[in-house]
């Protein structure tokens, strides 16, 4: 593999130029190429750790992202981001259709990166990226768990069983290895039976499928969510429930938590806080956002302490980023040129 570190820009252009002819050739990968280059998950974790540390430290341009909402409760988002440090630029363009599955058959997500040459702007590459999308947020709620849960945790709580949900499980063991239960909620049953019968041959703990979300907010000490993004909160979580101790990790933009929950954390992350300004300004949180203790990459980085006793009530809002998609795609596009992998079309 290419060490980039040794590169310079230029130098790296020079390298891309011997496999694919800059401004004349683009390649192109699909879903299924892009998840057979046999990327690793501690691959992934490291680079979106990576990411997440220079967006908060200012290493990265990454304007907060814009969406459009054709239909109810659906989104496109485009995120873009430069990230120098990587020679990586290009853009996400992503949809989040929930009810794809009963109107057509298929995903609810579809997503698309194009990577581009920094130094020309040049197309590079256009690629598949629901995969990129499922892997990095996943590995992101594993680096949050990493600093900001109890790494000793036995239970650990997953809400949505889908393509996020299974992910998550898989990457958790990761950041908590000392894990026992792992307890699973979706609204659909063979969900749920669908990511038992993948994930459980990947992890020790058992998984057990839950009763109600009163019983993951009692049982569990670190809980991830990654269910439908509505317009409005839909709060099925009591306040009440949960204990000491608990970290939650939103992938949801909380719409699942009471405001007294998110608002009595000890500690309140986001990933980007210009992010979820932007989200605050067209009304995803119409009870306004609580008090900010950090940002995620602030936690992971070392520039403010992550989980500090094991009382603390802790809520982390990840929303996802552009800069961890730039990192993975630059990792793909990287290891397809050096394995032959895709197609090249004349631009």
């Amino acid at each position: 593999m290419i060490d980039k570190k040794k590169m310079t820009n230029m130098e790296y252009r020079d390298w891309i130029n011997s496999k694919l002819t800059i401004n004349k050739e683009m390649l192109q990968l699909s879903q299924e190429e892009v998840k057979g280059l046999g990327i690793t998950n501690e691959e992934i974790i490291e680079l979106t750790e990576l990411s997440m540390i220079a967006y908060s430290a200012g290493e990265v341009e990454m304007p907060a992202k814009i969406g459009i909402h054709p239909l109810h409760d659906t989104f496109f988002h485009a995120q873009p981001c430069d990230y120098p440090a990587v020679y990586g630029c290009g853009i996400k363009w992503g949809a989040c259709y929930p009810e794809n599955r009963q109107r057509f058959g298929y995903a609810q997500t579809t997503s698309q990166y194009i990577y581009n040459d920094r130094e020309s702007g040049a197309p590079l590459c256009i690629m598949d990226a629901v995969w990129i999308t499922e892997i990095r947020t996943a590995a992101v709620a594993a680096c949050a768990a990493k600093k900001l849960a109890n790494v000793k945790a036995k239970t650990f709580g997953m809400v949505g069983c889908g393509v996020q949900g299974n992910a998550q499980v898989m990457m958790m063991q990761y950041a908590l290895p000392e894990l026992e239960e792992i307890y699973i909620l979706d609204n659909y049953e063979p969900a749920m039976d669908a990511l038992i019968e993948r994930q459980q041959p990947n992890t020790k703990a058992k998984i057990i499928k839950a009763k109600s979300y009163e019983e993951i907010a009692r049982k569990c000490e670190v809980i991830c969510s990654a269910a439908i993004i509505k317009e409005q909160p839909d709060p099925q979580f009591k306040d009440e429930w949960f204990r000491k101790g608990v970290t939650i990790i939103s992938s949801d933009a909380h719409t699942a938590y009471e405001d007294a929950t998110v608002k009595r954390a000890d500690k309140y992350l986001l990933d980007s806080i210009a992010q979820h300004e932007l989200l605050a300004g067209i009304g995803y949180y119409p009870d306004g956002l609580p008090k900010v203790y950090g940002e995620t990459g602030e936690a992971l980085g070392g520039m403010k302490p992550g989980r500090e006793n094991d009382d603390e009530f802790i809520f982390v809002n990840n929303i996802g980023m552009g800069c961890e998609d730039v990192i993975v795609a630059a990792k793909i596009f990287e290891t397809a040129l050096e394995k032959g992998v895709g197609r090249k079309f004349i631009l």
